[in-house]
């Protein structure tokens, strides 16, 4: 297997594990009992684990331990703990091995994106393609509940007997109550055993060796990564990140509980909102052509609008009339991850100091997946529950506080994002140094 393959099979697993339990779990939760603020305590974990991934998971990757390594022990120890998931029911129980799983896994992201440029001689030019492993990965997780997920005693009484017949009867027959509550469990048990298959394939991948300290240096990477905040541009990018991550976040909160409101069935939802990760591949494809011809800030600020504009479309849209706009609509769910997400981490890898890449990818995935989940974590729960009376949702409402934030966010990109560039153009710009 070459080694492009390699990182693109690493993608592919990395994202799978995240994309079998995610969109789901905000339903999940609820049907288990949980209150508003356990409900929080649980998605909390997932940023609360970014949060210690920056300070001390990557520091260990940079500095200490080669990570090819430190993904095969992560995972490992990780998968067993979402596995876990399945079988328990009770709050406490789920919180623990959630947070556990989480503790292991967050840091991962940010260690296989160090492994992909550490092979890499081009960024610009193959991150886009590698990554395109990690969309299609999430798309692959979001069909098994398309059939996991079914009433089958119902597709079964229906009596087709022709293929077209029988797909028909299972996509209609989702299941509901407690019988979609102990299916929904399955997701955990596919999450853990890609999980457990990903630890024992990091060890196939190319060696990343840890960077020791140089004399006169600072011993923790992250704190160097850190110091690179005094540059004007670079925290502006970083606060960016956090709103445009509060956005995302959003997106995960309340579409799941959204889709079939405008009568898509439940069994369809992670597949409806794949569809955005299969416009992420197209986008993945010529993201480098994109950076080279439009450069940084005018690709990002394309990412950010397009949260604005689906969730514009989610407001005033928000009726079964408008069903295939809903559809089509997740579309810019890619273009908004590749062109600001995906932008920002190739983003680190060129400015940023090859000693601390783990440790800079970790300092914008504090914000990607660390504060900006956690603030969704702790509002978007309450704030569902503010906009609903008497059972029913006003989604309309609900849905302009992220598209007005997406909004805001592109405003301050455009107006203060200036990263100073050389004369090869705008894609070519010199690293930072602290």
């Amino acid at each position: 297997m070459s080694v492009r393959l390699k990182l693109f099979v690493m993608m592919f697993l990395e994202f799978f594990i995240w994309g079998a339990w995610l969109p789901l779990i905000f339903g999940y939760l609820p049907s288990l009992g949980f209150t508003a603020g356990q409900q929080s305590l649980i998605l909390n974990a997932f940023p609360a684990a970014a949060i210690l991934a920056m300070f001390f998971s990557n520091q260990f990757a940079d500095r200490n331990f080669a990570a090819e390594r430190f993904c095969a022990a992560s995972h490992l120890i990780g998968g067993l703990a979402i596995l876990g998931c399945a079988f328990v029911t009770d709050f406490w129980s789920f919180f623990i091995l959630m947070l556990v799983h989480c503790i292991f896994y967050v840091p991962t992201i940010s260690i296989t994106n160090s492994i992909a440029f550490a092979s890499m001689k081009d960024a610009q030019e193959e991150f886009g393609i590698v990554r395109m492993g990690g969309t299609i990965g999430w798309i692959a997780a979001a069909w098994p509940p398309v059939f996991l997920l079914v009433d089958w005693k119902k597709v079964e009484a229906a009596g087709a007997t022709d293929l077209v017949g029988k797909l028909g009867a299972i996509f209609d027959s989702p299941l509901t109550g407690e019988a979609m509550q102990q299916a929904t469990s399955l997701t955990y048990v596919v999450a853990g055993a890609a999980s457990l298959f990903l630890a024992g394939f990091s060890l196939t991948l190319p060696h990343t060796p840890p960077k020791p300290v140089v004399a006169g240096e600072d011993s923790l990477a992250w704190l160097k990564s850190m110091k690179l905040l005094a540059h004007p541009f670079v925290m502006v990018l970083w606060l960016v990140t956090l709103a445009d991550s509060f956005v995302h976040n959003c997106y995960f909160n309340w579409t799941g509980r959204f889709l079939p409101t405008v009568g898509i069935p439940g069994n369809w939802v992670t597949p409806v909102m794949s569809i955005g990760q299969i416009a992420e591949i197209l986008t993945m494809a010529i993201l480098g052509l994109c950076l080279k011809k439009l450069g940084w800030r005018t690709t990002m600020i394309f990412g950010i609008l397009g949260h604005a504009a689906r969730f514009a479309v989610f407001a005033f849209c928000g009726a079964e009339e408008f069903k295939w706009l809903i559809v089509i609509v997740q579309v810019l769910h890619g273009i908004c991850y590749a062109f600001f997400f995906a932008t920002v981490y190739i983003f680190v890898d060129e400015y940023f100091p090859k000693d601390i890449r783990s440790s800079a990818q970790g300092l914008f995935n504090l914000m990607i997946l660390g504060l900006g989940a956690l603030v969704a974590g702790f509002v978007c729960p309450p704030l569902f529950d503010a906009w609903t009376k008497e059972g029913k949702t006003d989604f309309q409402g609900l849905f302009l506080i992220p598209c007005l934030s997406a909004a805001a966010a592109a405003v301050a990109l455009a107006l203060f994002f200036h990263p100073p560039k050389i004369s090869g153009g705008p894609a070519e710009e010199k690293p930072l140094e602290p």
